[in-house]
């Protein structure tokens, strides 16, 4: 009975974005009258339930970002030249080396597709950190409300663990050797202003960007659509709700 409990009242919390407050605290009343008040609202139950939601979100997101064109024939998280330097390809296409930046392009995506298989445990490490007072802020949030929790407070630590995965993978996707021809062939077309910005940096970021992207996406599918609930508990945690 406890468990049944238990289960009724994080059904509730993971599936409060759904809902208004007022319509949270009568499933919050019904709940507990319906056992005699006995009970409370478990905080470590709901810091659980939010942390799995997150878990499965990253391991969709990254997986959908690890596979080949994952990146590359998204148009939503695609990366392109950098913005910094646009001038720089549009001068190369000026002069015939349109292939050459189309190929960069796809390697510096390659290798956001090739770091993206190595993202889960760093994004699960990070999500671990989440307390329970996070928890319940994120309870009446958004429905991306704990990906951008996530974002806010781990970006830092995410970009230092998740740079140097990032830089290997550009180094085994070529994309690093393909820019710096690329930059090395602009700077010696006569009177350009040289340029040498740090491509780990912004393909790290840029990296970042869209997984977080694809995991509010998977966070607002798991609070909304019931086939999305891959795991026993998050199938459990969310059926009370659907029938309150």
């Amino acid at each position: 009975m406890k468990r049944l409990v238990y289960s009724s009242l994080i059904a509730l919390t993971l599936g409060a974005s759904a809902c208004t407050v007022a319509e949270v605290q009568r499933t919050v009343d019904g709940v507990i009258a319906g056992t005699g008040g006995a009970t409370t609202l478990s905080r470590e139950e709901v810091a659980s339930g939010l942390r799995q939601a997150l878990e499965v979100g990253i391991k969709k997101g990254s997986s959908q970002a690890s596979q080949t064109d994952g990146y590359y024939k998204n148009s939503l998280i695609r990366i392109p030249f950098p913005a910094d330097v646009q001038k720089v390809e549009n001068t190369l296409r000026k002069v015939g080396l349109g292939n050459e930046v189309d190929r960069f392009v796809m390697t510096l995506n390659r290798g956001a597709e090739d770091a993206a298989k190595s993202a889960v445990p760093i994004f699960v490490s990070a999500i671990k950190q989440m307390t329970i007072q996070d928890a319940w802020g994120i309870l009446k949030g958004d429905k991306d409300a704990a990906t951008q929790y996530l974002k806010r407070t781990t970006s830092t630590q995410l970009q230092n663990a998740f740079m140097p995965v990032i830089r290997q993978s550009l180094e085994k996707t070529n994309a690093t050797k393909y820019y710096a021809d690329l930059v090395n062939q602009y700077n010696q077309i006569p009177l350009v202003q040289k340029v040498n910005p740090n491509l780990d940096e912004y393909a790290t970021q840029k990296a970042m960007d869209g997984l977080f992207l694809l995991v509010a996406q998977e966070e607002a599918n798991i609070r909304e659509n019931p086939i999305a609930r891959t795991t026993e508990l998050l199938r459990r945690v969310f059926s009370q709700q659907n029938q309150s």
